[in-house]
């Protein structure tokens, strides 16, 4: 049995909506169709993937199976595409992918130096998206900060450097030279706890579970805003605080915090003799940074 893709692109967006309506707006496609298709979908593969009523639409089992293995199918997917469609112009691409706060210009330029037929592309990404790029093929390379899932990629160490918490400007503590830890044990994270494990481990608002939600929160930009509003702390890269100054916030270092580290990360599957050579660059000069 052959899978289509389609049906599986239908299913994908029922299943993160858990809404038909909202589903079919996504896609731009009539409720009535898109029932069609998720029935059909089910029939091909012969089990019940949602179950729905009047009230809910949920996930079975196997749809919750058919949801983990159809999103990285449909990146590859997604992947494949572009890749044939660049491979068919002309002028050849290399795309590097970095987060903010990192500075590329150097392994770039160098890098052109090397490979003077290949045009750069750059793309910024965030948390959200930073190996997403690699998977649907947006990017060759892209230089992430850990944590990541590291499932299917090639991962380098390029470089660690501190972080800092990003403060409202009257905060009590943004006068400090620096900061502990259990200083910040009563504060509200605008993060996920696990990509600050020593707050996690210590937060009172997760021991007391007074933890409010955190808002979907897609770029520094918007980070700094529930900042300067009041609504909790950040903890973030030093380099990203440096880069994106504002009057209304400040960072403060936090001594007993484990550094952020940035790394080089590719899809493992990928031999292509520009990425090793960009990965063989930027590790050399990052190194020679450290020095």
């Amino acid at each position: 049995m052959d899978v289509d893709l389609r049906k599986l692109r239908y299913f994908v967006a029922v299943a993160e909506e858990l809404h038909f309506g909202r589903a079919a707006e996504r896609l731009h496609v009539a409720q009535p169709a898109l029932s069609r298709q998720i029935r059909a979908l089910e029939s091909e593969l012969n089990v019940q993937v949602l179950r729905r009523d009047r009230r809910r639409t949920e996930l079975t089992a196997a749809g919750r199976q058919l949801l983990d293995d159809a999103r990285p199918l449909l990146a590859a997917a997604a992947a494949l595409q572009r890749r044939v469609i660049e491979a068919a112009r002309e002028s050849s691409t290399f795309s590097l992918a970095f987060m903010p706060g990192i500075i590329v210009t150097t392994f770039v330029r160098v890098f052109g130096d090397r490979h003077p037929e290949l045009q750069v592309r750059l793309v910024r990404t965030t948390w959200d998206d930073q190996i997403e790029v690699l998977h649907d093929g947006r990017a060759d390379v892209s230089i992430v900060r850990l944590p990541i899932d590291q499932r299917g990629l090639t991962v380098r160490p390029l470089f660690e450097e501190p972080r800092v918490v990003v403060l409202r400007e009257d905060h009590p503590l943004a006068g400090k030279d620096s900061v502990d830890i259990a200083d910040l044990a009563s504060e509200h994270l605008l993060q996920d706890p696990d990509a600050v494990p020593e707050w996690r481990d210590i937060a009172v608002e997760l021991r007391d579970g007074t933890a409010e939600p955190v808002p979907r929160i897609r770029s520094i930009e918007e980070k700094l805003e529930h900042v300067a509003a009041g609504s909790g702390i950040s903890i973030i890269p030093a380099s990203t605080a440096s880069f994106y100054t504002r009057s209304d916030v400040v960072h403060v270092p936090v001594q007993d915090i484990a550094p952020n580290r940035v790394c080089l990360a590719w899809m493992a599957t990928r031999e292509s003799q520009a990425i090793h050579d960009f990965a063989d660059i930027a590790t050399t000069l990052a190194a020679g940074n450290e020095a």
